[in-house]
Formats: structure tokens, C-alpha cells, sequence
């Protein structure tokens, strides 16, 4: 984060006019907000003055003649990421680094550092956040093909219930649960150097049977790959497919005695990636469900990738969202 201890400074420096406007800057040499605005009604250039009728204190103004010395006022967050929102950037600024850096909170402990005042500020803040992830990763997706395995990257595959689970089985049940969900999960592990690395991929299903698993596996591992399973029927079809596929009987052993196979790595991800769920109550509907997903394959993914991080990733993709 050493690129970033500059905004770190704007963030906890007290809100005035000229530190507001220094962290405007910022943002404008990042891609988050725009650099140039146009008139709606003249075409012509505006240009971003001092206004303390405003919440940023700065907006675009436009002086033309053709508006009879009637100045035309817009936001400095027009068509960004903080349109539609009265939360300060040094606030919002908060929000990603914590999102980012996995500190999560709980709502009530961000309503406590002031960073929204409310339930429902902080959940349409979490919701632009993901679909930003959710965009990038449905790029990658289309540009790479999402593959993992390989000679030297082994794949484990496992299903997961991921249903809406009630606090103290009290309170409504998930409505938009239609059937039974099941999350289908291929994990690509792969040692270099003493360090692992894990890549998941994962997809929201309604059942598990032959039909829906086998074609996910076939697009994603690549040919000739190892992978790691428990004994489930629809899994049988793999070596015909040229997969050098090993299981696990888990009603004798979690390891297998003969060839070490284990579904170990997957069911450790199991469990982080509940809990991270549930935390969030992002399990309620099917689709919430499949965001909070797709921004666990963008943690994964892209954001340990990036040279700056996950803020530095994440700063990003929502340049090229709101390009």
C-alpha cells in the first residue's frame, strides 16, 4: 500500500476545501472521476469550481452566453462510482480499503466509525462494490476462459449446500429458494517454491447430477489434468474423458491409503468461504448468492495478483466499469 500513503493522509486529514479538492485530484488521476464534462445543453467544456452550495464543495460549471448568466451546475460525480450518493470520498475511501483488505465488519461497526449512518447506505455502498468485482470477473472469464489444472496444478472438485440459514432458527425463511441449491467448486492447487496457490471456480446449480457437473468440468480443466473427488456416481465418466482422476471412499477414510488422494484443500475453502458468507447473510436469494461467489473467485483471481493489492485492483476495475 506505499503507492497509496498519500490518500491515506487525505483520508485522516480533517474535511476543508483544499483538502477535498486535493482528494478530487486523486481520484481524477485514477480513473474515478471524470477529468473533462461536457454541457448538456451547450456541448461546450465546463469547468470544476469552488461551490459551497455543494456537498463535495466543487462542482462543473458552465458560464456559457447561451445560458443568459444563468450558470448550469453538475456533480462531480456524475457518471461514477459515487453518483447517486452523499457519502464524503474520504468516507467511501474507508469502505473499499476495508472491503479490500477483508475487514468486512459488521454493519453496526461501520455505522460506529461514522462511515454511513445507516443499514441501508452501507448495503447499496456493499452492492456497487460487487457488481464492479462481478464485471471484472465476467471479463476475465470471457477473455481467458477461466482454466485451471495442468501438469503441475492438480484439481479438486466437491458440491456444497450453501442454503439460507436462520439466526437461532428465528426469522423468515430465504423466499427466493425455489428448490434445493447446491455451489459446485473446482479448486486448482498448484506448489511453487514453497508457497501454494489456489484458484476456485465456482458455480450456483439447482442439482448435481451428471448432465449439469461433467460439462463444468470439461470447460474448465484443461485435458490430461489429476483430479481429486469422493465417490460420487456422476464423477465415474471423468477418466473417459481423459482426466487422470483419482477419489476418496470418505464412509472408510479422508485419505486414501493407496494413492493419498484427499479432499482436503476443498473442504478447508468450504468452510472459509461459509463463513464469509454468512457473515455477510449474502446466502438470502440466488443471486446474492452468486455475487458474493463471483467476488470470491475476484479475490482469488485477480486481486492477490495485482501489484498493489486488492485497493490497488479493485481501484481498477472501477475505472474500466465507469470508463
Amino acid at each position: 500500500m506505499s503507492r497509496f500513503t498519500r490518500l491515506k493522509k487525505l483520508i485522516n486529514k480533517p474535511s476543508s476545501i483544499k483538502n477535498t479538492l486535493k482528494l478530487i485530484k486523486w481520484l481524477q488521476r485514477r480513473k474515478l472521476l471524470k477529468t473533462k464534462m461536457k454541457c448538456r445543453i451547450c456541448h461546450q467544456n465546463m469547468k470544476m469550481k469552488k461551490r459551497a452550495n455543494s456537498g463535495d464543495q466543487h462542482a462543473w460549471i458552465c458560464q456559457q452566453a447561451v445560458h443568459e448568466g444563468r450558470a448550469k451546475q453538475m456533480s462531480v460525480r456524475h457518471k461514477s462510482i459515487f453518483s447517486g450518493s452523499k457519502i464524503s470520498f474520504s468516507k467511501w475511501m474507508q469502505f473499499m480499503y476495508r472491503f479490500c483488505q477483508g475487514l468486512r465488519l459488521r454493519q453496526i461497526d461501520m455505522m460506529d466509525d461514522r462511515i454511513a449512518s445507516s443499514s441501508a447506505t452501507l448495503t447499496k455502498m456493499a452492492k456497487k462494490i460487487r457488481e464492479v468485482c462481478v464485471t471484472a470477473v465476467e471479463r476475465m472469464r470471457r477473455r481467458t476462459g477461466q482454466q485451471i489444472g495442468g501438469r503441475r496444478e492438480f484439481v479438486v472438485i466437491d458440491e456444497s449446500h450453501f442454503r439460507h440459514k436462520r439466526k437461532y432458527g428465528k426469522g423468515r425463511m430465504a423466499g427466493g429458494w425455489k428448490r434445493k441449491k447446491w455451489v459446485f467448486g473446482m479448486l486448482g492447487v498448484k506448489y511453487h517454491q514453497q508457497q501454494k496457490s489456489r484458484k476456485p471456480i465456482l458455480r450456483l446449480l439447482e442439482r448435481r447430477t451428471r448432465r449439469d457437473l461433467v460439462p463444468l468440468v470439461a470447460h474448465h480443466v484443461r485435458p490430461g489434468s489429476s483430479i481429486i473427488s469422493d465417490e460420487w456416481r456422476a464423477y465415474r465418466i471423468l477418466p473417459e474423458l481423459g482426466y487422470n482422476h483419482h477419489t476418496v471412499n470418505h464412509s472408510r477414510w479422508y485419505v486414501d491409503p493407496h494413492t493419498g488422494a484427499h479432499t482436503q484443500h476443498i473442504e478447508r475453502a468450504w468452510r472459509s468461504y461459509k463463513e464469509q458468507i454468512w457473515r455477510l447473510r449474502g446466502n438470502r436469494t440466488e443471486s446474492l448468492l452468486s455475487d458474493h461467489l463471483a467476488v470470491i473467485e475476484w479475490n482469488e483471481w485477480l486481486a492477490k495478483k495485482h501489484s498493489d493489492g486488492a485497493f490497488g485492483r479493485l481501484i481498477h476495475d472501477i475505472s474500466r466499469k465507469y470508463k
